[in-house]
């Protein structure tokens, strides 16, 4: 009877009276102890006033039922499906809503309802992958902001591809600590690649050169996120590496120049195609003929083997780095000997030569560097000279 009376009086009701009155009959579904006839009768009128012209309406039924699990299935469906401002409480709080209706709703909504569905609590695998694949950039920055969100490594890499040249996207991605270290390595190339053709653009530097110091800042942030890496995150570093194009001669050798020895035999292992147990014992054999099958195995330059073999037999003598900071830089002394060794050899292709002459010039300044840091701390703890003399 109330029900009845209810639906005689809204049709001729102002739009803001409306409004409370569906919010309290909504609310009186959830609460109110209702016989099974005014429970049906409530529910027909629910669903007729998803037809009133006026938001307001609806938008008081979608914030009382947004995230109740007794809500009308029927209605919470027909909310979602309604304008943004009218659809978002429930798309980021109803439970009623299942995996295919938020992976239908992120291919054909608009950025708005793609960010609340990427707010979600408990957010799974497939609807994240689907955000990753068609959302807007603001829903991927919503979703890396999710802690509840869970997103397979695919999905990682796929934000990356489409919106890692956006600073906003990078930031949130850099500073999660779970982040696969190739997903890392795919954020710096996208930057690298960014600030590369910005410098190009403004005719700061010419392509080439902009492009070999990209080139040579991803390969410094490849070691170093290699320093953080170890197992199947190493692998999967790798992976993407030879994915890439980037995992060369080059880049091994840096490795190896640096102390990464897991690095160099990861990387041995994959361009080998050897289980990596057997690639790190042919590494630690002292015969130069295991080691020169490798490296032939692995498809590297013949004309580089000699750099590695002198680089091995350095990082034994001095011993293999065993801190992250300590495998991030290329070790002077190792660069120096590996360089002399090749100049002296009279059979050393140039571009190699070259390539160690880059590295020495490199991490002679990064030890400059790094000196003068440590003499700049020790002053700080030195009284004034005028003290000194006072005294």
């Amino acid at each position: 009877m109330i029900v009845r009376q209810f639906i005689s009086w809204i049709r001729t009701a102002p739009a803001g009276e409306r409004a409370e009155a569906t919010r309290a009959l909504a609310r009186a579904w959830l609460i109110s102890d209702l016989t099974e006839d005014d429970r049906i009768a409530a529910e027909g009128a629910l669903l007729m006033l998803l037809d009133d012209p006026s938001p307001l309406v609806r938008q008081s039924m979608s914030e009382v039922f947004a995230a109740s699990p007794d809500a009308p299935a029927t209605i919470v469906r027909a909310l979602a499906a309604d304008q943004p401002s009218i659809a978002l409480p429930v798309l980021e709080h109803s439970p009623l809503l299942i995996d295919a209706d938020l992976v239908d709703i992120v291919a054909t909504g608009t950025s708005d309802t793609q960010c609340a569905i990427a707010r979600r609590v408990n957010l799974p695998s497939s609807v994240s992958a689907a955000i990753a694949e068609v959302g807007s950039a603001a829903a991927a920055l919503e979703l890396i902001e999710n802690a509840y969100a869970e997103l397979a490594p695919f999905s990682w890499d796929r934000i990356v591809e489409r919106h890692g040249h956006l600073a906003a996207i990078r930031e949130a991605m850099l500073v999660l600590e779970g982040l696969p270290a190739a997903t890392r390595a795919a954020l710096v190339a996208k930057l690298s690649s960014t600030l590369a053709q910005f410098a190009a653009a403004r005719n700061w530097l010419s392509p080439e050169r902009a492009g070999r110091l990209a080139d040579e800042s991803r390969e410094r942030s490849t070691i170093s996120i290699a320093a953080h890496s170890r197992g199947e995150d190493m692998q999967g570093l790798v992976r993407h590496l030879r994915a890439t194009s980037q995992l060369n001669a080059g880049l091994i050798l840096r490795a190896l120049l640096s102390g990464n020895i897991e690095l160099f035999e990861a990387a041995l292992a994959e361009l080998a195609d050897l289980p990596l147990h057997r690639v790190t014992a042919l590494v630690h054999d002292r015969g130069a003929a295991s080691l020169r099958a490798l490296l032939v195995r692995a498809g590297l330059p013949e004309s580089t083997f000699a750099a590695f073999l002198v680089a091995l037999e350095a990082s034994r003598e001095t011993g293999y780095v065993d801190t992250n900071s300590g495998v991030e830089r290329l070790r002077r002394r190792m660069v120096e000997r590996v360089l002399t060794h090749c100049e002296t050899d009279g059979r050393s292709a140039e571009p190699l030569l070259i390539l160690l002459r880059r590295f020495a010039t490199e991490s002679a300044r990064e030890e400059a560097r790094m000196f003068c840091e440590e003499l700049v701390a020790d002053e700080a703890h030195v009284p004034p000279l005028r003290d000194l003399i006072a005294a």
